[in-house]
């Protein structure tokens, strides 16, 4: 179930399942099929549960866990935990806004990840004894014309200025203010 003002949101459906199921399988393989309309959110749990039934259920191609009507939680107090909390909208923001939860954040899922390499779960991609093609080079260069020269290098329009103990990058607009305090232009190693 789910309610919209945009049936092109791009859902296609939730739940551990389909998730996996996406993953293994690619979001192509899939396909969102609209039942039925209805006018209200109590009318639609009404309805999902009638329809994903625990016969429903026990087919092999059934994504849903558990019968309809409620969602995916596990119970009333799973559902406020999650609602209560802002769910992915306030996790995101989080991440966004605050280092040390994302420091957190980071190290357990690198730690996670180290551990489903370890049990041979997730395989890095390496390229080490590998060679790009003269073809896959040509294209890299192609692609890379034109980047980095002039008002399109990280670097344009900075200088370096030192006062003989520190060095610093700074706009050109402001060197004749800094060189009036002080500062010369370059930098000491």
């Amino acid at each position: 179930m789910h309610s919209t003002d945009d049936l092109e949101d791009g859902y296609l459906g939730s739940g551990k399942r389909l998730r996996y199921s996406v993953r293994k399988y690619g979001k192509k393989n899939h396909q969102r099929e609209i039942l039925e309309f209805v006018d209200t959110r109590e009318d639609l749990k009404a309805r999902e549960k009638e329809v994903v039934s625990l016969d429903e259920i026990a087919k092999e191609d059934c994504m849903n866990l558990k019968e309809g009507g409620d969602g995916g939680f596990v119970s009333e107090e799973h559902r406020n935990n999650f609602i209560n909390s802002g769910g992915p909208v306030v996790f995101a923001k989080r991440l966004k806004e605050d280092k040390e939860y994302r420091k957190i954040h980071s190290k357990r899922s690198s730690d996670k990840m180290k551990k489903q390499h370890e049990e041979g779960k997730m395989k890095y991609d390496n390229f080490t004894g590998k060679k790009h093609s003269e073809e896959s080079k040509n294209k890299m260069s192609e692609i890379k014309k034109g980047t980095g020269i002039g008002k399109n290098n990280s670097q344009f329009g900075t200088c370096w200025i030192t006062n003989e103990i520190e060095n610093k990058k700074i706009k050109k607009e402001e060197l004749n203010s800094c060189l009036e305090s002080g500062w010369r232009k370059g930098r000491v190693f």
